[in-house]
């Protein structure tokens, strides 16, 4: 192994490659970038080496040999420091190619992978009226009379009657809160004594985010899907695609195959535990899709790396390729806020790479999440398919 040579500025808090045989070295293996006749490593790069690769790291005033603690202690303010760099380090570790933003070039290209167009169709509301009792503390809807409840149910998959799995087992048909104002609202459903912005004063009382949940529900309502409670998958919703009924198993629709999650953008979630549901999500085989309702904020998340992937048998680098995706670094600690993931989505889209969410646990293994865009015909919204991978 080389013995390789880097010399760190206090006054320009810049590392360079100490002589033309590191600079080799490090060039060949695609990292640093050469500024004013030097290969110039990002402080990350330079932990790399000094962590994996024993480079030896001299203080240009002074000339006094500098540890990889002292040298990372002189970074240690900025944001999410070690974050970054184990989350780099892994994608080295597998072989891959990972660069910072200011150290490469990206040229416009087109996306490899294009966001996923969902079908969808006109919701046609029921024709019978009914009516119903709402229970305000477990904003549940009971409708009044059976005929129409089970009409709800087996025709339009609004509500539960009967037991769940079990639609015979009872007369009764359950609408829950975002059900209730839906039907309120098309002039199906009556409940005496109260409105649907009552209903909504109501819910928002126990569920703050209710409004914007409810923005999301009826925006794939209001296209065909079916939309019913996510809870024992982590998630806010699930979702049935058009055409779904409950009584109909031969509809290859039947069963649900993608949950949904409302993550609006004046909110923050703690990274595990969004991680968490996308998990539960996948060990079950259903896609996660995460919605970001509201309206678009100038909140900028920058892109930590941009990465090169395998194509083939081969390894893509800058040499060979454009880089395929892009990388935001966070811990399993961290919060991120809405208007801030979709941001850097955004970014990444315009830059023409999908992006991969990695987070760096309390161990430091990281975990991979990529991001890929849903295009759903008449949505004002932004949603994205989100799955696990294994680089």
């Amino acid at each position: 192994m080389a013995n390789l040579k880097l010399v760190y500025s206090r006054k320009t808090k810049s590392i360079t490659a100490a002589d033309q045989s590191t600079s080799d070295v490090l060039s060949n293996g695609y990292l640093g970038k050469s500024v004013d006749g030097k290969l110039r490593l990002d402080i990350i790069e330079a932990m790399y080496l000094m962590d994996v690769r024993a480079a030896e790291c001299i203080v240009e005033e002074g000339g006094e040999s500098i540890s990889f603690s002292q040298l990372c202690s002189e970074f240690a303010a900025s944001k999410k420091f070690m974050a970054k760099y184990f989350t780099f380090k892994d994608w080295r570790e597998r072989g891959l190619i990972a660069k910072t933003p200011d150290s490469i070039e990206i040229k416009p290209h087109k996306h490899k992978d294009p966001a996923k167009k969902y079908p969808t169709s006109k919701f046609k509301p029921p024709s019978k009226k009914a009516s119903g009792t709402f229970f305000q503390d477990d904003l549940i809807t009971i409708v009044s009379d059976p005929e129409a409840g089970e009409d709800l149910y087996r025709r339009f998959w609004l509500g539960q009657y009967g037991n769940y799995k079990a639609s015979s087992r009872g007369s009764l048909n359950k609408l829950d809160a975002y059900e209730t104002v839906f039907l309120m609202d098309l002039g199906v459903l009556q409940i005496e004594g109260l409105s649907s912005k009552d209903i909504v004063r109501i819910s928002s009382a126990r569920r703050r985010d209710f409004s914007k949940l409810y923005a999301v529900y009826l925006d794939w309502r209001s296209k065909g899907y079916v939309v019913k409670t996510g809870f024992k998958f982590g998630a806010n919703f699930r979702i049935y695609f058009p055409g779904a009924l409950p009584d109909d198993k031969s509809n290859e629709w039947f069963h649900s195959k993608h949950v949904l999650h409302v993550f609006p953008r004046d909110s923050k979630l703690l990274t595990s535990e969004w991680a968490r549901a996308i998990r539960v999500a996948h060990s079950v085989r259903k896609t996660f899709i995460l919605a970001i309702p509201g309206r678009s904020r100038k909140k900028k998340l920058p892109i930590n790396f941009y990465l090169f992937h395998r194509k083939g048998t081969s390894t893509e680098n800058p040499s060979n390729a454009q880089p395929s995706l892009a990388m935001l670094s966070l811990s399993e600690e961290e919060y991120i806020g809405g208007s801030e993931l979709s941001s850097v989505i955004r970014q990444s889209s315009e830059s023409g790479c999908e992006l991969v969410i990695a987070i760096a646990d309390r161990e430091t293994a990281v975990t991979y999440y990529k991001v890929k865009g849903v295009e759903l015909p008449g949505s004002s919204y932004e949603y994205y398919e989100i799955d696990w991978i294994q680089p």
